[in-house]
């Protein structure tokens, strides 16, 4: 089988970078991380890829001049190591053009609500704030818009009584770290086909 080329984008811990090495490692996933790069020169992330012997790559964008300066260094790196599909994991900056110019329908994201609901940063205390019995999270390509692309996966996490955006965010994580993978997984396996904004998954 074919070993799918992964890099990932990421801003912070990189818990879910975590979730696909150790689905690779489980053989649950055909795919290989071959470059993680962040904006963030701090990331764990970066050190949860030195620690495998992956390449760790810090891109600052403040030493650019513009979004669009920083993006094609971005995308530089990416092609540099082949990188065949793109995962944004905590990637904490909106994508613009020259990424998705470059990697159409090629970069995936995950988001800690049930899309179309609380995009952007917070999802889980205005989850919270709105009252409603059910979150969860989100996997979906990416568009120029703000959570806004077709969606791939979801799961669902209930709100309890007592719930705070932290102990919420806790159990959404948990699925993140199943979902994400899985939806890898189908890409590996050439069994996601979009059309329009829907996502459809063929049958093995």
């Amino acid at each position: 089988m074919k070993i799918l080329r992964l890099g990932v984008l990421a801003s912070g811990r990189g818990s879910n970078l975590q979730a696909i090495l150790d689905a690779i490692d489980a053989g649950q996933l055909a795919a290989e991380v071959v470059v993680v790069i962040s904006d963030n020169g701090e990331a764990r992330a970066l050190e949860r890829a030195r620690l495998r012997g992956i390449p760790a790559i810090h891109i600052n964008p403040a030493r650019f001049p513009d979004k669009h300066t920083y993006e094609e260094a971005i995308v530089d790196t990416l092609k540099k190591h082949q990188v065949e599909l793109v995962c944004l994991a905590g990637y904490m900056r909106l994508v613009g053009r020259v990424m998705l110019e470059s990697f159409p329908n090629r970069i995936m994201n995950i988001h800690p609500s049930l899309l179309p609901a609380f995009p952007g940063l917070h999802a889980q205390q205005r989850a919270l704030e709105y009252g409603v019995r059910y979150s969860g999270c989100t996997v979906h390509f990416v568009d120029e818009g703000m959570d806004t692309g077709p969606i791939i996966l979801q799961a669902v996490v209930p709100v309890l009584a007592g719930d705070t955006p932290e102990t919420l965010a806790d159990r959404i994580l948990e699925q993140e770290h199943r979902i994400y993978p899985e939806a890898i997984a189908l890409y590996a396996a050439g069994r996601l086909e979009l059309r329009g904004k829907r996502v459809y998954i063929k049958e093995s």
